[in-house]
């Protein structure tokens, strides 16, 4: 309004921000393997406790524990189907409640459903964006609820993908989902700044994880000639760029999408493991 004035839930005053975020708590979803996995453990590493959330391996969830807890953080799991709306934010409380509150909440949960736009089917098509968008939305609120009511301030950050940036042929869902992620979080950093909260997104390229078909490989040792850095990332590149917008460092970073992709994008959205040759560098 052009008077200064604010209606509404707006009108609201803003918390107090203290001089420096100095986070405690974190809940990753998604962290029974790959970049969630890294995550909790980067985080931990960096001297917070940890919520995990799982889908399908709790074998896996219960492995990340163990090493967040040989660091000597507190760990605590939970299972989380993020298809599942009335209840995904439940499970974001709970962990908030075992650890004590949230002050960094990393949304990595996600999935997709691959097939040409004609041939998508509508089940398909829903999965993919109840998953990573739907669900998104509930805990992403959730946790942002619990760190305006605490007053401390927050980071929320969402991993998305490169295709938040650039489509891809026969990714309709995904790419459709991933957009609208990027979306919300810009939307919330808007929204939540004056909280001192902040919001951005990771958009990873292709890194060498289980959703990649890549589980436990390393990523320097596959050439890639459609990616500038000639190789696929590694979930730790992933983690660390997520630790860094945790971080007090990043107090004035919000609204952002990091890309960390190797360079992909720079080559147009059919690049990466598209390209099977060196032919490109010569010009």
């Amino acid at each position: 309004m052009s008077d200064g004035q604010e209606s509404g839930a707006d009108a609201g005053a803003p918390v107090e921000r203290s001089p420096e975020f100095r986070p405690r708590v974190a809940i990753v979803t998604g962290a029974d393997s790959g970049i969630g996995k890294a995550t909790a453990v980067v985080l931990a590493e960096a001297g917070l406790d940890v919520g995990i959330t799982w889908h399908e391996d709790e074998e896996g969830a219960q492995g990340t524990a163990e090493e967040v807890r040989a660091l000597g953080r507190t760990a605590a799991v939970r299972h989380l189907d993020t298809t599942k709306l009335e209840s995904a934010g439940s499970v974001i409380d709970a962990l908030a409640d075992e650890l004590g509150g949230v002050d960094v909440f990393v949304n990595n949960a996600g999935t997709g459903d691959n097939a040409p736009f004609l041939e998508m089917s509508l089940a398909d098509w829903r999965h993919t964006v109840a998953t990573d968008l739907d669900g998104a939305f509930v805990c992403l609120q959730r946790a942002a609820a619990r760190m305006v009511q605490a007053g401390h301030g927050g980071r929320i950050i969402a991993v998305t993908s490169v295709h938040e940036h650039q489509p891809r042929v026969g990714s309709s869902a995904y790419d459709a989902a991933k957009h609208g992620l990027g979306g919300l979080m810009k939307t919330i950093a808007l929204e939540l700044g004056r909280y001192g909260i902040t919001a951005n997104s990771v958009a990873p390229g292709e890194i060498a994880t289980p959703m990649t078909g890549q589980t436990d490989e390393d990523p320097r040792q596959t050439e890639r000639p459609g990616i500038p850095l000639g190789r696929p990332g590694d979930a730790r590149e992933i983690a660390a760029a997520i630790a860094f917008l945790a971080s007090p460092q990043a107090s004035y970073v919000t609204g952002a999408s990091l890309v960390v992709d190797g360079g992909m994008l720079q080559m147009g959205p059919q690049a990466g493991s598209h390209l099977e040759s060196d032919e490109w560098r010569k010009g």
